[in-house]
């Protein structure tokens, strides 16, 4: 993975503003409430030549009411596990506390390169008060303010003086590998299929709605597999999006859509096919990515005979018309079942979105179909489709068929010659274009 360096420390001390500061985006979510970042979120750095990854961690909580409280400490160590360096946040403006002296002794057990960073350092009012921090026992503290951005760059650099050498291998970039998003409506089983596939618990997993709030990318390569895992902030209903959080991962779960190549739609077999798992499938159609649908938490079913499957499948494809091209798959997240092919699906997926047919292969099937059931003539006049062609670096595969009035053929024929090109070649789970050229 490269370099990893982790912002770790307590709630509110401005560990999100200093990474979206740090990796230069609005990745994380910055919100008053304490415990807004609740997972790990992993960021890219370039500075002087040097890439680093940066992962803002949940608010260090002890003894708090919190659900969230034992998960997020679990987090942090993962993430101490993980990083070869550790940016340890305190906040100038209120000194050191209890839970700084905590956070320091658990930091300096890690035996990890720990730098001490005085965060909100505004103005030079606040420089005095950075000298009490070294009662931490963790070397000099660097004061810097998130929000103006004074110190990160001399930050930076000790950053990068301080990480170990990178093994040069060529790591491939996020664009050439493919990208898969996993959606659903909250509760689904979003964040369980990805810890399912991975082995770990790399996100809190617990049964609130809205606990993932970030999109996060995850390297996958395993058993053969090389590809980047998207796992989305549960899509709800926007009258349902009562707090800016909610907002901002609703936003995010669109742009997860709008940045992968293929997406899992997550339905939960107990409750059905829901409008809202609707809205989301027409979201990934406007956007012509490919689908597999993962009908999770089939354990839980009572009824799992073929007749069974066949009703559940036949309602899905009804209330997706008129794309039906697409894999459903009956799975468990919590026991695993038919989580690979969930994987190997969407692989197979990806595939057929780069699929390049041969002109003289379109050409000496398709013709064949237009002669055998040509367009309907319009006001006497006859359409002819003389040429098919495969558009060449397309998003989704895109025919071209060339004819005299292009603006005679209508919607219904369209369709026939989507579905005659589906039966010719696999194109399962990928939108296709059909578009009607005039010669």
């Amino acid at each position: 993975m490269g370099q990893l360096v982790a912002i770790v420390g307590r709630p509110n001390v401005g560990k999100s503003t200093l990474f979206n500061r740090l990796t230069g985006t609005r990745v994380a979510i910055v919100d008053e409430t304490a415990g807004t970042t609740r997972d790990r979120q992993y960021g890219k750095v370039d500075w002087n030549g040097k890439e680093i990854s940066i992962v803002d961690t949940g608010g260090w909580v002890v003894n708090s009411e919190d659900i969230f409280e034992e998960e997020i400490n679990k987090q942090v160590a993962l993430a101490i596990e993980q990083a070869d360096e550790i940016l340890f946040v305190v906040d100038a403006m209120n000194g050191v506390t209890d839970l700084d002296d905590h956070v320091a002794e658990i930091l300096r057990k890690s035996r990890k390169p720990v730098l001490l960073i005085a965060n909100k350092v505004d103005s030079n009012d606040w420089l005095y008060n950075v000298a009490e921090f070294y009662s931490l026992g963790l070397g000099d503290p660097f004061p810097v303010s998130a929000v103006s951005g004074f110190g990160t760059g001399d930050l930076l650099d000790e950053v990068v003086k301080n990480l170990p050498e990178k093994d040069e291998e060529e790591s491939a970039t996020l664009d050439e590998i493919p990208k898969f998003a996993i959606v659903g409506r909250p509760n689904a089983g979003k964040s369980s299929i990805i810890n399912a596939f991975i082995g770990e618990d790399r996100h809190i997993v617990t049964d609130i709605a809205g606990t993932t709030r970030d999109s996060i990318y995850t390297r996958y390569n395993k058993f053969g597999f090389d590809f980047y895992l998207v796992d989305t902030a549960g899509i709800r209903k926007k009258t349902k999006v009562n707090e800016d959080i909610e907002y901002y991962s609703v936003i995010r779960s669109i742009r997860a859509i709008e940045a992968s190549d293929v997406c899992v739609l997550m339905i939960d077999a107990t409750r059905g096919i829901e409008s809202q798992d609707a809205n989301i499938f027409s979201l990934i159609q406007k956007n012509k990515k490919g689908l597999v649908v993962c009908v999770n938490k089939w354990d839980l079913v009572q009824d799992k005979s073929q007749a069974a499957i066949a009703t559940f499948e036949n309602a899905i494809r009804s209330r997706f018309a008129p794309f039906t091209d697409f894999p459903i798959i009956f799975g468990s997240a919590l026991t695993k079942q038919r989580i690979y092919k969930v994987l190997e699906t969407a692989v197979d997926v990806y595939k057929n979105r780069k699929r390049i047919i041969p002109t003289h292969q379109l050409n000496e099937l398709m013709l064949a179909d237009i002669d055998a059931y040509p367009p309907p003539a319009n006001k006497g006049k006859y359409v002819k489709i003389k040429y098919v062609t495969m558009l060449k670096g397309s998003v989704v595969p895109t025919f071209i068929f060339f004819c005299n009035l292009p603006q005679w053929v209508k919607e219904p024929y369209r369709r026939y010659l989507e579905n005659k090109i589906r039966e010719h070649w696999e194109l399962h789970g990928t939108p296709i274009n059909v578009f009607m050229r005039e010669k």
